[in-house]
């Protein structure tokens, strides 16, 4: 289970870490902590250093009801990010958190090798093909909507059996195309109540029945935080564990904010795979 990045085969057999880098005002956690060039240098440096794979650039808010912003600004806050970032680390496989094909072929053409898109193909429809031309790596998430409406869209027959049927039809398209290496993600947090989401983690080994690796973003989302009364600030002991799970169930990518301890659940639960 591998895929292409800038010709570098990334064996997904052993999970991966992607770090999160948002250089949006808006984001549910992080938002506007990295508003400088050397506030975005260090903490690329510093997930890098605690064994990022991959680092997930976001310019566009995705969180419930976030703002809205046009093409032309979010080319503006990424595109020379980007190229800040490839310039310094040259060698960083940087993944691309946008639902823009125009965004998404900028973005390849400055440096970065994978697409991560919320929407996988549903809000803009020349994204799939564009990905096909780039020939990298796609993440197809399971959205309903948009960021904005998403949470007026948790009405399922059967969730799990939604959500499979959903990735059926977009990985037909996808490899129709002639996209190669595909990630599925489930969209955690995405057009579904808080039941649902753990339901959806609860069932997660089911999804290996579409044999693609499986990508979860779990880190410090409100499912974590509001049953146990907190804060996103304060869910990173339930992040872990959630996280862990995950791993059980067979996710190959963790796309969170704190590196090292997700690089240390990976680890740990290696070590416990090679005892049985």
């Amino acid at each position: 289970m591998t895929i292409n990045c800038k010709g570098q085969l990334i064996d997904l057999s052993s999970p991966k870490v992607m770090g999160i880098l948002n250089i949006t005002p808006d984001s549910f956690y992080d938002g506007g902590n990295y508003s400088t060039e050397k506030d975005i240098l260090l903490h690329v440096e510093n997930m890098l250093g605690q064994g990022a794979t991959f680092i997930d650039v976001g310019a566009y808010s995705s969180r419930p009801k976030a703002e809205h912003i046009n093409e032309d600004e979010e080319l503006k806050r990424i595109i020379p990010i980007v190229e800040l970032i490839l310039e310094q680390f040259p060698e960083s496989l940087l993944s691309i958190d946008t639902f823009r094909s125009n965004v998404a072929k900028r973005c390849i053409d400055a440096g970065a090798c994978i697409i991560n898109d919320i929407s996988a193909g549903q809000l803009d429809s020349n994204m799939m093909t564009t990905v096909a031309n780039l020939n990298v790596p796609y993440i197809m998430m399971h959205m309903r909507g948009t960021p904005q409406n998403m949470q007026q869209k948790t009405n399922y027959d059967d969730l799990v059996k939604d959500v499979l049927f959903y990735f059926s039809e977009r990985i037909a398209e996808a490899k129709a195309l002639g996209i190669i290496d595909l990630i599925i993600d489930p969209g955690f947090g995405f057009s579904k109540t808080l039941e649902q989401n753990y339901e959806l983690l609860n069932n997660l080994e089911l999804f290996k029945m579409v044999e693609l690796p499986i990508l979860v973003g779990l880190s410090r989302k409100s499912m974590i935080y509001k049953p146990l009364g907190s804060t996103a600030q304060e869910s990173l002991n339930g992040t872990t564990v959630v996280n862990t799970i995950a791993l059980q169930k067979g996710a190959k990518i963790l796309r969170v904010h704190d590196v090292k301890e997700a690089v240390e659940c990976i680890t740990l639960m290696s070590f416990l795979r090679r005892q049985e």
